[in-house]
């Protein structure tokens, strides 16, 4: 997604089978960066995450990769 290719990144987490909450939340994030805010939410809310309380773009893209290494 940070190289410019959300469309493709938004395929591939969409067609995760695994239902898991991290794919999910970067489902979510990627309807932000698309500015569907009313999927962002609906995703948001898979992962298990406060869509209403969640920073910006680039802050919800850190959380992730931290969480992705932690």
């Amino acid at each position: 997604m940070r190289a410019g290719r959300w469309i493709e990144a938004h395929n591939l987490v969409q067609s995760d089978s695994s239902d898991s909450q991290k794919a999910a939340w970067m489902h979510g994030i990627l309807h932000i960066q698309e500015g569907d805010l009313e999927d962002a939410e609906y995703w948001y809310g898979k992962a298990n995450r406060n869509f209403r309380s969640r920073g910006t773009l680039d802050e919800e893209l850190q959380r992730f990769e931290a969480e992705l290494i932690a």
